[in-house]
C-alpha cells in the first residue's frame, strides 16, 4: 500500500496533489487518495476496450514482489513496476512512477470479465462436444 499526504491543505483535485510520504505506515495513518471510479457525469466519452487484448497484456506483465527502499527488510508487496505498467497501459498518465488505483482497478475488472467469457465458452464447447459424443453431462 503506497500512503500518500497532502501536498498543500488546499482541495484536492487530482493524484498530482498528493506526494509519496515514507514516514506513514499503515497503523500509523490511513491513506489520503482520490475515490477510484468513474462518474459517469464527470468523465469524458467512455471508449469500449477489448478485454482479450488486456489479458494478454496483464499476461505478459512482469509481476514481482518488491518493497519500498523506507519499509523494514521483511516487509513485501507484489506487483508490476510502475515503469512496465506504463509501457504496457499507456494512459498518459503524467507520473510514471506510481500506478493508479482507479487504472489497476480497471485492468483488473476488464481481465475478469475476459476470463468469464472464456469459461462460458469453453463450458459451452464441453457440453456440446459431451452432447456429440453421447457421454452425459456430470
Amino acid at each position: 500500500m503506497r500512503l500518500l499526504r497532502r501536498r498543500s491543505g488546499a482541495a484536492h483535485d487530482s493524484a498530482s496533489d498528493f506526494a509519496p510520504n515514507p514516514s506513514l505506515t499503515p497503523s500509523a495513518a490511513a491513506p489520503v487518495v482520490p475515490d477510484a471510479g468513474a462518474d459517469a457525469v464527470a468523465i469524458a466519452p467512455a471508449e469500449p476496450v477489448n478485454g482479450y487484448q488486456i489479458l494478454e497484456s496483464v499476461a505478459a506483465l512482469p509481476i514481482s514482489t518488491w518493497r519500498y527502499l523506507w519499509e523494514p527488510e521483511g516487509m513485501r508487496h507484489l506487483g508490476p513496476m510502475a515503469q512496465d505498467w506504463h509501457a504496457t497501459f499507456d494512459f498518459h498518465h503524467p507520473n510514471t512512477g506510481v500506478i493508479p488505483v482507479v487504472d489497476s482497478s480497471g485492468v483488473a475488472l476488464v481481465c475478469i470479465q475476459a476470463l468469464n467469457h472464456r469459461i462460458d465458452e469453453l463450458t459451452a464447447e464441453v457440453a456440446r462436444l459431451r452432447e456429440t459424443s453421447g457421454k452425459p453431462t456430470p
